[in-house]
């Protein structure tokens, strides 16, 4: 069955306007067209990436004619001054459709995302380590959560020091940072990192000192005998969209300007950063959140009329982020480990006691990793 009715030429061959059932018609220009050719000159077979450059298309490229195969599969158009034929699949154009409405003003979230609070969390995503390596279905089913829902736990790993290194090599590649390939949270002495005592630690996303950010933060138990010390996890977005709701303003104040991140250790480690701590982009997408009380520096990037409302819609936000409705709690016991992402989800501990002992370990990586693991399972 045909995705569409008809094929017209339109603004004297700059565009073709493409007529579907029941849905409104779909427009594409002529350049863009060309561009996005899929024929072997156009693009290389084995990798997909394109051959030409814009500077190849004429300016003066036009659609002479358009028209719909006969089981209205392909749509085939022949280009001038450069004579040129392509088809394209009806499914491609469809999917790759731009002729929509645009809307600068509302923030919105990738739809593939779903945002969720204590209530709203029913299950957190769980896969058993050796089940990764046997069970495609579920290792790409559980990774599909992992990016939905911005965190999944994985127990049955090895309790073995630098196993984290293997789980990121799941998906992905790690990110080397000061902290070396791989760092350990346990109680120390003149800890470089208040993550390295036994105390509290608030929510929080990881190294917003840094640019760019670790995308991917993974926490993997290899002791627990200790009295406190559960994990808790905020989604960031929701309550993003919560302090959105509650007071505009504030929201508005938190996107807009940059905040200031630094750490500093003696003299070899110096790390600055400037972000807005709910970070969108130029077309309001919800991307980021940056927020960490341990590291945030002087903020001077805000005028003067704005400073005292922007602590106001700080102050707020924190608020939002420790009620309790917010957290999603659980104990991290020897052999599992929870995987976030830190530009996201917000994670937290309790305080616990110096008595037995409880030693992580973890590392970071990066989400591109994910997503690429996940399409190529999907094709799998």
């Amino acid at each position: 069955m045909s995705l569409f009715k008809s094929v017209k030429v339109i603004n004297s061959g700059k565009a073709i306007l493409l007529s579907r059932k029941y849905k409104t018609p779909l427009r594409y220009h002529s350049t863009w067209l060309r561009d996005n050719a899929l024929d072997s000159k156009t693009r290389d077979k084995k990798n997909g990436q394109r051959l030409i450059s814009i500077s190849d298309i004429p300016v003066t490229t036009y659609i002479k004619s358009a028209s719909l195969s006969k089981k209205g599969k392909e749509i085939i158009i022949n280009f001038l001054p450069k004579k040129k034929q392509v088809k394209f699949s009806s499914s491609w154009l469809e999917k790759h459709a731009y002729d929509k409405k645009q809307s600068n003003s509302k923030v919105w979230i990738d739809p593939d995302l779903k945002t969720w609070t204590k209530a709203s969390l029913k299950n957190i995503p769980i896969i058993n380590y050796k089940k990764t390596k046997s069970n495609k279905k579920s290792f790409h089913k559980w990774l599909k959560s992992l990016h939905c829902y911005g965190f999944a736990k994985m127990v049955g790993c090895e309790k073995k020091s630098g196993t984290v290194i293997k789980i990121a090599k799941l998906f992905g590649y790690v990110r080397e940072t000061n902290y070396g390939k791989w760092f350990d949270v346990k109680s120390k002495t003149n800890a470089v990192n208040l993550a390295y005592t036994n105390l509290a630690l608030k929510a929080h996303t990881d190294n917003p000192y840094r640019d760019p950010v670790p995308t991917i933060q993974i926490l993997h138990c290899l002791k627990s005998s200790t009295k406190g010390g559960d994990s808790k996890v905020v989604d960031g977005f929701k309550a993003a969209l919560r302090l959105k709701k509650e007071n505009k303003k504030y929201f508005s104040l938190l996107s807009k300007y940059c905040s200031r991140f630094e750490f500093k250790i003696k003299k070899n480690v110096h790390l600055k950063s400037r972000f807005p701590i709910i970070n969108l982009s130029s077309d309001s997408e919800l991307i980021a959140i940056h927020f960490n009380n341990r590291s945030i520096a002087p903020i001077t990037d805000i005028p003067y009329r704005d400073m005292d409302d922007y602590y106001k819609a700080y102050r707020k936000f924190s608020s939002i982020i420790d009620d309790p409705k917010m957290s999603v709690n659980f104990k991290l016991n020897p052999g599992d480990c929870f995987i976030l992402d830190n530009t996201r989800v917000l994670h937290a501990r309790t305080a616990y006691l110096a008595v037995g002992s409880r030693w992580l370990q973890g590392c970071y990586a990066d989400k591109d990793g994910l997503l690429s693991t996940i399409s190529t399972l999907s094709k799998s």
